[in-house]
């Protein structure tokens, strides 16, 4: 299946139609974020025939060429945010492995599919689109994943993200849960949970090809 055949249900519907023309009227209105051509670019880079991993985000970062359609994911061009240096602090912890590029580009690559709840926001303003209606078809993407697919690993960091763990059938799947790796809690059990060997792990024991992190 692809995400013309899994999408098409919600987006034929009026509630989709209302969220895309807010959307519309925000972007023609207010400086935002991403750029709008990347708003789906997690779907357009990881195929759902490929999705291996699930890694969930909450909203695109919200300053100047930052957002970029990848959860946690910025543009080269910018300063590496806290929480993406804190990823990366945990990377090198776990797997050895030294990554001196922002952009997550590779790993979407992969089958990694890099999803925030909601997909746009206000510049300046974090959190500003939350009440447009992204979560109702972000909620549909998890669950279309978790229902058509099986041996995903859906990485939910921080409490946002762990809600979403209601949307997953635990018996098909294989879930990877800690604090957010933001300076407020990676130091609360992000650092040291060691979830790139552990996604490794899990594939490998599925025969599933490992990602090269």
């Amino acid at each position: 299946m692809n995400w013309t055949e899994i999408l098409s249900p919600i987006k034929e519907t009026q509630y989709f139609q209302d969220l895309w023309n807010n959307v519309e009227l925000e972007y023609n209105t207010t400086k935002c974020f991403p750029p709008e051509r990347q708003i789906f670019r997690a779907l357009e880079l990881t195929d759902f025939e490929d999705i291996k991993v699930v890694i969930i985000g909450q909203d695109p970062y919200h300053n100047e060429n930052q957002a970029n359609g990848l959860s946690f994911s910025v543009s080269n061009e910018v300063k590496t945010p806290p929480s993406l240096q804190n990823i990366y602090k945990e990377l090198a912890s776990d797997l050895g492995l030294i990554k001196t590029t922002n952009e997550l580009e590779d790993w979407a690559k992969q089958g990694v599919l890099l999803l925030n709840s909601t997909l746009t926001v206000r510049a300046h303003t974090p959190n500003s689109h939350k009440n447009l209606g992204w979560s109702v078809f972000t909620d549909f993407i998890i669950k279309e994943v978790s229902e058509k697919k099986e041996d995903v690993v859906f990485v939910l960091w921080g409490a946002f993200a762990q809600k979403k763990a209601l949307l997953i059938d635990t018996a098909k799947h294989f879930i990877i849960q800690s604090p957010h790796p933001s300076p407020f809690s990676s130091y609360k059990g992000f650092f040291g949970s060691k979830p790139f060997s552990k996604i490794n792990e899990y594939l490998k024991s599925k025969k599933i090809s490992e990602i090269n992190w």
